[in-house]
């Protein structure tokens, strides 16, 4: 019988502190959105009388989360308070990975011709320049317009444009930006009949789904170029991007195309705090009863839930990658 156990720790210029009660805690981390979020909850009164953090805490304030069992603890979330309400009696400490750095407001440019590595290039230079960058993504563009933005909004339109994998890793202060579905993180291997608790999957083949998915863009005379792959008659997916090269969108297409279509399963399904596993993991699943449906999968996202009742993940499984 495992026991729940848990440490988070918050770090500014006045301190360190351990939380010393949790109500509540859910992480969510997804290769489809830019960043990653944790909500801690805690109760808004405590034996009669208001619980104050905020005379301790605050808004930029670091935090770290580890979850586990037994003092066996992984490091699940690391970033910066970005808000802190009450709700519901209820005290909520919204939190966002380190991104969160990234907020700060980047020079007006328009940069012509240029690529998604020279513009991320610049928005390290201009808000955390200790930071390289590992970017093996080509994607190009004829023109990009940077006008009263953040640099985080500025890679949250990229991410969002090109489909890439973007993240900080902030003990090498590296900004990492990959075509989706290439970097592995990890493994894990998950079983329906020993180590998943709930499932919502349903095992789909690429030949039954129809999806026709168009990429268009305005080139530098204004005109519309559009891309546009996959079958007719089914599903139309149409994703409109700025500037953007006639080659780059073209691998912007097939990359939405090989994320919609593939044989494989689609939905989500629960596991517990172990085994560890976070989005770019490959999780192979098992099925005893279907051997035939064994494969592995690159996982997209994950949410962790963890209170009084229980540790859980819920992942969705992306791309099949193997047999």
């Amino acid at each position: 019988m495992y026991n729940l156990d848990w440490k988070i720790e918050f770090e500014n210029e006045t301190g360190i502190y351990d939380l010393m009660m949790i109500a509540e805690c859910e992480i969510n981390k997804s290769v489809d959105t830019l960043v990653d979020t944790a909500i801690i909850v805690l109760p808004e009164y405590v034996l009669n009388k208001v619980l104050n953090v905020e005379d301790k805490i605050y808004r930029g304030t670091k935090v770290s989360i580890k979850l586990g069992y037994d003092s066996y603890l992984n490091n699940e979330f690391k970033g910066y308070i970005q808000n802190i309400t009450v709700v519901d009696n209820n005290i909520k400490i919204i939190c966002e990975d380190d991104m969160y750095l990234l907020k700060k407001s980047v020079k007006n440019v328009e940069l012509k011709p240029t690529s998604v590595k020279k513009i991320a290039q610049l928005l390290l230079e201009q808000v955390i320049p200790e930071y390289t960058l590992n970017c093996d993504y080509d994607i190009n563009y004829e023109k990009f317009v940077i006008h009263q933005a953040m640099a985080f909004d500025v890679l949250k339109k990229l991410q969002q444009e090109t489909g890439g994998n973007f993240y900080l890793d902030t003990e090498n202060k590296v900004l990492h930006i990959h075509p989706p579905y290439v970097e592995k993180k990890g493994n894990v291997i998950y079983s329906m009949q020993r180590n998943i608790e709930n499932v919502s999957l349903e095992y789909k083949k690429a030949i039954d789904k129809k999806v026709e998915v168009t990429v268009e863009t305005t080139d530098k005379n204004g005109k519309v170029i559009r891309e546009t792959v996959g079958v007719t008659g089914g599903e139309k997916i149409v994703k409109k991007v700025s500037g953007m090269s006639i080659s780059s969108l073209k691998l912007t297409a097939h990359a939405e195309l090989i994320k919609q279509t593939f044989d494989g399963y689609e939905g989500t399904f629960d596991g517990w705090l172990i085994p560890f596993v976070e989005p770019s993991y490959t999780a192979l699943i098992i099925d005893e009863d279907y051997p035939d449906k064994q494969s592995s999968y690159y996982v997209v996202s994950v949410k962790t839930n963890f209170s009084s009742s229980g540790g859980k993940r819920t992942i969705t499984p992306g791309v099949r990658l193997s047999i």
